[in-house]
């Protein structure tokens, strides 16, 4: 029994039953830490991507919802105000709401005690917003760590974290023995058979495809050849277009004739059942096809497990499988995968070596040796805490607290948007269409786009949105007289040549952070290219000759001005 003077932990991140990988991370270190450490208490703070949450286990006392900001701070209060000696957050782009998950830095800013922050993806080529994400959160955080020698190079080259604060640390694996694969075949159906295993949550990035196009190959040399596909479909996948990624890979598989030899488990599998899918397997195979992987728990839990590993060179596998560890074959060629898969199931003497030499090192990725380098991080951090400035525990006021508003709702804003624009008026909640549209309005619903998006809110249908009140500014302006119309009727016919000065002046600025290309914001919207080009063109041409335009205070009085000064204009779409 092992004591600490770290008293309370607070795991912040995705966490099971959530589908996915940081989730299982989370829970996996959760887990580990208070197993190897029982006198500290572990709680846990989990994300949620949807607004009725998940049913979690007692280790959760609060949760964040994804995209509210205000419920960041709701719980770096319940942080300080726990008593919290360290929080350990796993860091991830697309779990955390704002523009690249850049509400995770409010919480952060607002605690009190020491963060230590996973990352587990580390960009080479990061954009804007996420190279200030990245580089705010590891200033903020105590101690940063990353599970391989890359990673932590592109932190110091590319982020410029000191390397005194950047620790190494292996994803964890299961502790589970060194086992010969036929005797778990039977439970999967493939006994007597040689078995090639890809796992994970599925998604076009993975290139299954690939390794079932070389499947006939391996076939022609072994006629008992099996390939499971384990894993459910990726959560965000389902949501933007359903099972066809899924559906398209056993479409392909009976078009190659080799249905009988591909197996999909359509399941997102707890660790218990998982073990048992990667002891029966004779070679575990990841196909990925983006370099751009720093870390990957399955090929982690794969190796670890002693497993031997046909992989695409993706920077983890590059690192964990050098030295012969591993076989690396090219992207998306599956005459490759074909050769090697082959290769290493006809070859049992070399097989077996590569399995016994991955699990030999494997032992050192264990949860329980992960949980012991985590808390000597932790430990670290607690004792150079004194050096750390720590602003004082405070509770805000009613006054300087955001207001506790109702959810957003769209609904109206969408009964009075068809796909011209928006509607200039309603008669009570019934879109007005002989009134028609005006150029204003729709200035002003773009603004509130800008904005929304800004806050992380209204997903893919304010994308949508943004576009068509940027084609009705496009179409609104008159290049001969160099201005905005303003009225257009229901039939699509515009009333007048030149509209108001106010409405000209409303649309400079609706384009102008458009144009200006402010904190890349409204060039995330929608198509990003068609907007930027679209405001760029009507931005460039319509502004009027100093002192022709004089609607006070508006855009139009200071020309490109308004491309500096639109945020701190009221919010009054």
């Amino acid at each position: 029994m092992r004591h600490s003077e770290i008293r309370k932990i607070a795991f912040v991140g995705d966490y099971l039953p959530r589908k996915c990988g940081i989730a299982t991370f989370t829970h996996d270190m959760y887990t580990s830490v208070a197993t190897a450490f029982p006198h500290a208490e572990c709680i846990v703070v989990p994300v949620n991507d949807r607004p009725e949450g998940y049913e979690y286990p007692p280790e959760v006392r609060f949760e964040i919802a994804e995209a509210d900001l205000e419920s960041y701070l709701r719980a770096a209060d319940f942080l300080n105000f726990a008593n919290t000696d360290v929080v350990c957050l796993q860091h991830e782009y697309g779990i955390y709401g704002g523009a690249a998950g850049s509400h995770v830095l409010s919480l952060v800013r607002d605690l009190r005690m020491p963060v230590v922050s996973t990352f587990h993806t580390v960009l080479k080529e990061p954009n804007d917003d996420q190279r200030r994400v990245l580089t705010e959160l590891a200033e903020l955080s105590a101690r940063v760590v990353v599970m391989t020698e890359r990673a932590r190079a592109f932190l110091r080259e590319i982020y410029a974290v000191p390397d005194a604060k950047i620790a190494v640390i292996a994803h964890g694996i299961p502790d589970v023995p060194f086992v010969d694969p036929n005797p778990y075949k039977e439970q999967f159906g493939v006994e007597g058979k040689l078995v090639a295993l890809t796992f994970g949550l599925l998604s076009p990035n993975k290139g299954i495809e690939h390794m079932l196009r070389a499947v006939p190959e391996i076939l022609k040399t072994y006629p008992n050849f099996a390939y499971i596909v384990l894993g459910a479909t990726h959560p965000s996948l389902v949501r933007d277009q359903g099972e066809r990624y899924r559906l398209g890979l056993e479409r392909l598989a009976r078009n190659l004739g080799i249905g009988k030899h591909v197996i999909f488990y359509n399941r997102f599998v707890e660790l218990e059942e998982l073990t048992e899918f990667i002891r029966a397997a004779d070679v575990y195979v990841t196909p990925y096809l983006n370099e751009a992987q720093i870390t990957s728990g399955t090929l982690a839990y794969a190796f670890g497990c002693g497993k031997a590993v046909v992989s695409t060179p993706y920077w983890h596998a590059e690192e964990l499988l050098a030295d012969g560890r591993g076989v690396i074959v090219p992207f998306a060629d599956s005459g490759a995968l074909a050769r090697e898969v082959g290769g290493l199931l006809g070859d049992e003497a070399r097989r077996a070596a590569m399995c016994a030499e991955a699990y030999k090192l494997g032992r050192g990725m264990i949860w329980p040796r992960s949980a012991e380098r985590y808390m000597a991080a932790f430990q670290r951090t607690r004792l150079g805490r004194q050096d750390r400035p720590f602003k004082p525990l405070t509770v805000r006021t009613l006054a300087e607290q955001q207001a506790d508003l109702p959810d957003w709702r769209f609904d109206h804003l969408e009964e009075m948007t068809d796909s011209t624009g928006m509607f200039q008026h309603a008669t009570y909640t019934v879109p007005n269409f002989a009134e028609g549209y005006c150029t204003d309005d729709n200035a002003r619903a773009l603004i509130l786009t800008v904005l929304l998006e800004e806050l992380g809110v209204g997903g893919k249908r304010q994308e949508r949105s943004a576009t068509t009140y940027a084609a009705f500014l496009q179409a609104a302006f008159n290049p001969e007289a160099k201005r905005f119309r303003n009225f257009l009727g229901f039939d699509r016919r515009w009333l007048e040549e030149v509209g108001s000065e106010d409405s000209h002046g409303r649309a400079l600025w609706a384009l102008a952070p458009v144009s200006a290309g402010l904190n890349g914001v409204i060039c995330r919207l929608g198509p990003p290219l068609i907007l930027h080009s679209r405001s760029r063109r009507c931005w460039r041409r319509p502004r009027p000759a100093p002192g022709r335009s004089r609607c006070s205070g508006s855009a139009s009085t200071c020309g490109g001005s308004a491309a500096t000064d639109w945020r701190r204009r009221p919010a009054t779409p």
